[in-house]
């Protein structure tokens, strides 16, 4: 059965592959399957319709059959048990890689996603000039971390794995800052992912959603 997923119907990003359902169009074109996609507009995400299938109002989600799921995390790991190419099969190198899952959304998107905010929705207070570098510098320290860890290595734990796609795509909510710049092997690391075949054809897949809204606007 082809599972749909749930997009922006007008991407606020303008196409540069940062909304969360880029992360699972990867995961699916990693393990070949199929997909839909179900365009979703801002006032429908916050209908009843839409709620029952995400709680909060958001995108992405998942539908395969009577399966329904929501947070773009949970549907990376359920598509990566259920298809061979994004999990290892021995089963310690499996539990590592899905502890880089979780490291990825729970420590190094926080505080990435902190300085959108602040940057976004912050910017006229009259603190923000004082917590943005506050904000910043915790950010350098999970990098820094992350770095150090890494080292020359082309990925997290030997093989690509469902780890480093959502660390790559976590990593990738910097590229319009010069954070990233500061660690070398991570702005490599960025681009070993971005090279991906796969996360080619995902990134064109988005790009065609924002192309059409734009030209039908």
């Amino acid at each position: 059965m082809t599972p749909t997923i749930t997009a922006f119907e007008r991407s606020p990003d303008r196409g540069r592959g940062q909304a969360r359902d880029m992360r699972v169009r990867w995961a699916l074109e990693e393990v070949g399957q199929a997909y839909d996609v179900r365009p979703v507009s801002f006032s429908a995400m916050k209908q009843p319709a839409h709620r029952a299938l995400q709680p909060f109002g958001q995108i992405p989600t998942y539908e395969e059959g009577d399966l329904a799921l929501f947070d773009s995390g949970a549907i990376v790991f359920h598509i990566a048990e259920r298809n061979a190419g994004l999990l290892p099969d021995d089963a310690n190198a499996r539990a590592r890689a899905i502890t880089w899952m979780f490291a990825a959304v729970s420590t190094l998107e926080p505080p990435i996603v902190d300085r959108e905010t602040a940057i976004l929705l912050e910017r006229d207070e009259a603190w923000h000039k004082q917590r943005l570098p506050m904000v910043e510098d915790r950010i350098r320290s999970r990098l820094s971390e992350l770095s150090d860890r890494l080292g020359d290595a082309d990925w997290l734990d030997g093989a690509f794995s469902a780890g480093d796609l959502l660390m790559v795509m976590v990593l990738r909510r910097l590229n319009r800052s010069a954070l990233l710049d500061e660690y070398p092997n991570l702005s490599a690391y960025v681009a070993r992912g971005q090279a991906r075949p796969a996360f080619k054809r995902a990134f064109e897949a988005q790009l065609a959603v924002f192309t059409t809204a734009s030209n039908d606007g």
